[in-house]
């Protein structure tokens, strides 16, 4: 019996949500004591609320209905700041926590992987919630102050999905940590596959359409593939309704889907906050690395 087989004391095959709840607010509360969450929540509540009333005055924007310049400059916004910040705090979570040792510890106690795995996710995920709220209350706030007529139920929407996205990319984030047990090596790998999906993804896309002509349906299949294009294409069809905007892939989406392109939209979106942090899960659970 290996070293790893000894600490881990036996526990229960199904996870208790007690022990659960018990980990996710420990962890909750370790992120509020960290520096970098109070400047990741700042920085996105600061330039929500700098964003939005910038692009309140001279108004509405063609094609965006009633939510105006805010709400795109608050789409953008959040396909740059959310998935760096899901994926770091994702990546260093489980290689951190094994580095330093405090993954052995907590698992020397009548904790299974799976709790622990699952807690850790909540209590992130939560920390997550809060930094989003912040950013849209203020961008919200600037909004109402100035007039500016959103739709509140538009604006709760891309709010929601902003959220999704946040924990999409902290199941990526925790799937990069089970990989390796030193949390710069995981912080590295995360912020390349931050700047391969916001970045080179898009431009890849296009680049690879032009050089070889690839069909307007693979265009929009590729931009599901993605989970920050898949949250873009969710965020347009709340302010604008239509996704002509996007071009011959909006117009492809909006003929062969017609009233189910929103459903589809909503399912990939939920896919992606889910799918990467069970295979985590999973590839945690099954590893005897401490």
């Amino acid at each position: 019996m290996s070293t790893a087989d000894q600490l881990v004391p036996a526990v229960s095959e199904r996870p208790e949500p007690r022990l659960i709840s018990i980990i996710a607010r420990k962890e909750l509360r370790d992120a509020i004591r960290s520096k970098w969450f109070w400047l990741w929540a700042g920085s996105f509540g600061v330039l929500a609320a700098v964003l939005a009333n910038i692009a309140l005055p001279g108004s509405q924007v063609a094609e965006f209905g009633n939510f105006g310049r805010s709400a795109a400059s608050l789409v953008a916004l959040v396909q740059i700041i959310i998935p760096l910040m899901g994926l770091t705090l994702g990546a260093q979570s489980l290689a951190g926590q094994r580095e330093s040792g405090a993954m052995r510890f907590l698992l020397s106690h009548p904790v299974s992987r799976t709790e622990a795995f699952w807690g850790t996710f909540a209590g992130l995920a939560i920390a997550l919630l809060a930094t989003s709220a912040a950013g849209f209350g203020a961008a919200g706030l600037v909004t109402g102050l100035q007039g500016g007529g959103a739709s509140a139920a538009s604006f709760v929407r891309i709010a929601v999905l902003t959220w999704v996205l946040a924990v999409s990319m902290l199941g990526v984030g925790m799937l990069v940590s089970t990989f390796t047990n030193r949390a710069g090596a995981a912080l590295g790998t995360a912020v390349f596959v931050w700047l391969a999906l916001t970045f080179l993804g898009d431009i890849g896309i296009m680049g690879t359409s032009v050089a070889t002509d690839l069909p307007v349906s693979a265009l929009f299949f590729a931009a599901l593939a993605n989970p920050v294009e898949a949250f873009r294409l969710a965020s347009l069809t709340a302010f604008s309704g239509s996704l002509d905007v996007l071009g011959p892939a909006g117009t492809y989406a909006i003929d062969r889907l017609g009233d189910k392109l929103d459903l589809v939209l909503l399912a990939t979106t939920a896919l992606w906050a889910v799918v990467p942090a069970a295979l985590a899960s999973i590839r945690f659970s099954r590893s005897k690395d401490l």
